[in-house]
């Protein structure tokens, strides 16, 4: 089955990829065993590096050739110089995004087990870092020949989405909660990428595949992805359903694995816009599996040359 969307042609946008919503810089610690409740533990390791779900996505966008933009909110702090500082080195544009006068960045603790390489994150956010939807630079949402956005603030999202939508601009999501007002965002998305609790959380069934098909037949989208872990990923295209196995890696830790394989996905349909949905996902399955091989969001995120290789040479789950 073809990539079911239809972009910009190239160069008529300043960038391939737009992305509106969240940044992080990520506290990392490894532990031997995730901790019980009134227990104490050595760090086996501390970290600090960046994350965010936008944030890593426009990363692995431009360490996949594409020419990436990112607009959100950063704090005037220490954090929010070191999240400027980490897309900035990567070739992403931030001209379009925002530093809030007296604010802290978001950060989150980020706990990874040891034993299995699963995480558990602990995050805070400023409220001034809050983007309303009158707030959204329409200019800058529509500058790429795709826009991703995440659903932490579904009524600036959405705003977002809508003048994509408007621009005949497809739009990717990345969506882990049902927030309110998360439905009339999605009725603005081409293609939804949910979190593996999502789907049964929005829509009720336990079943996954038939979550998805629901999401895609309520919502209008195209493409309708949960990620699975390990296990890969499962889509519903256009009244198809499509699994995609995952990797074998040796996991270190899986944080930003999700933020990866969005980010993969829309520049394997940016790079391969007449392809195969089939050979994108499978792009982004790899993609994510590769970023499980180090500590951090962004610390093994691979080049697509390693992408390519995971392809051909190691086998699925």
């Amino acid at each position: 089955m073809r990539i079911p969307f239809s972009f910009p042609a190239t160069g008529s946008k300043p960038f391939d990829l737009a992305g509106f919503g969240l940044n992080s810089i990520d506290l990392l610690t490894v532990v031997a065993e995730f901790p019980k409740s009134n227990s104490k533990q050595r760090l086996q390791r501390f970290a600090r590096m960046p994350g965010g779900q936008i944030g890593t996505a426009m990363v692995v966008a431009a360490r996949l050739g594409c020419k990436a933009r990112y607009i959100g909110s950063f704090g005037d702090d220490e954090f929010g110089a070191l999240a400027r500082a980490s897309l900035e080195r990567e070739g992403v544009d931030i001209s379009a995004a925002r530093t809030v006068p007296g604010s802290t960045n978001q950060f989150a603790v980020v706990i990874v087990d040891a034993r299995t390489g699963e995480r558990t994150v602990l995050w805070d956010r400023h409220p001034d870092l809050s983007m309303a939807p009158e707030d959204v630079p329409q200019e800058a949402v529509t500058s790429g020949r795709m826009l991703i956005v995440d659903c932490h603030e579904t009524g600036a999202a959405t705003q977002a989405a809508s003048y994509a939508r408007a621009a005949d601009i497809p739009t990717v999501i990345d969506v882990e909660k049902v927030r309110p007002g998360i439905s009339a965002l999605l009725q603005n998305i081409d293609a939804i990428v949910a979190a593996q609790e999502f789907p049964t959380a929005l829509t009720g069934y336990e079943d996954p595949g038939r979550a998805i098909e629901a999401m895609g037949r309520e919502f209008g989208a195209a493409l309708v992805t949960v990620t699975l872990g390990e296990e890969g990923s499962l889509s519903w295209c256009r009244g198809r359903e499509i699994h995609t196995p995952g990797f074998r890696v040796d996991c270190v830790d899986s944080t930003g694995a999700g933020d990866v394989f969005r980010g993969a996905l829309a520049a394997a349909c940016l790079d391969e816009p007449d392809g195969e949905i089939d050979d994108a996902l499978a792009f982004a399955n790899a993609a994510a599996a590769l970023n499980c091989r180090a500590l951090g969001a962004r610390a093994a995120i691979p080049s697509r040359e390693e992408v390519e290789q995971l392809l051909t040479t190691k086998p699925l789950f």
